[in-house]
């Protein structure tokens, strides 16, 4: 089970290290004018070259839940999850639709401000649209199976281990998809997962030390004034 204390330490430390880091980086792909980062240009050529129709077929489908109504649904399952009684787990759902919605806004800015071009049209075999750093679809997924994760880790069920994996590697997996299917240079995905852990660790510490119910599992302590 999840200590509040700790959860809100970890959290902090996690979002300061990745803001550092996500800054870094909008650093070094402004600076270059938008242009590919080391390493981008070899994975998207390595994903052209490597696109058989069963592939093609699975990338697209895994792509396609990362955006539009799946990624809310799954973030009000994670906040069901969480409470214990009805009126905590209405307020974790809320709180967990809140803090995706809130997370795609503060990363539509940043695109708008970064306003990378995506790579060439010709390379691309899925709808996209928009500029290109940090990655929309991954930037969703991420937050999405963050909070999945926190809400299996929440209530400690069994299998829990697999459970987070599972969350965590659906979430990897459309980043990478975003890259196969040729809308995105992996610095974008990059940036979308460090987006991500910055955002979930500021979520996280916020709701550690405002809504400690949902992390405890109990309710806190009535101290009573003497008399």
């Amino acid at each position: 089970m999840l200590k509040r204390q700790d959860t809100g330490d970890l959290a902090g430390t996690t979002a300061l290290g990745a803001l550092v880091a996500f800054l870094l980086l909008v650093l070094t792909v402004t600076r270059r004018g938008g242009a590919p980062l080391f390493g981008d240009t070899d994975l998207l050529d390595w994903s052209l070259g490597h696109r058989p129709r069963a592939a093609v077929a699975v990338a697209r489908a895994l792509t396609y839940t990362g955006t539009g109504f799946v990624p809310f649904l799954l973030v009000a399952a994670a906040g069901l999850l969480t409470g214990r009684t009805g009126r905590q787990r209405a307020l974790a759902a809320a709180a967990c639709v809140v803090c995706l919605a809130a997370g795609q806004a503060a990363r539509y800015g940043v695109m708008t401000l970064a306003a990378r071009p995506r790579p060439a049209r010709r390379d691309w075999i899925t709808h996209a649209s928009g500029w290109s750093f940090p990655s929309g679809h991954t930037t969703t997924a991420a937050i999405t199976a963050g909070l999945l994760a926190l809400a299996v880790l929440a209530r400690a069920p069994r299998g829990r281990a697999q459970l987070v994996a599972a969350a965590l590697g659906w979430g990897a997996l459309v980043g990478l998809t975003r890259v196969y299917l040729g809308v995105h240079w992996f610095s974008d995905v990059l940036g979308g997962w460090l987006f991500a852990l910055c955002w979930l660790g500021v979520c996280t510490y916020a709701a550690a030390r405002l809504a400690p119910r949902v992390y405890d599992g109990r309710p806190e302590p009535v101290v009573s004034s003497p008399p």
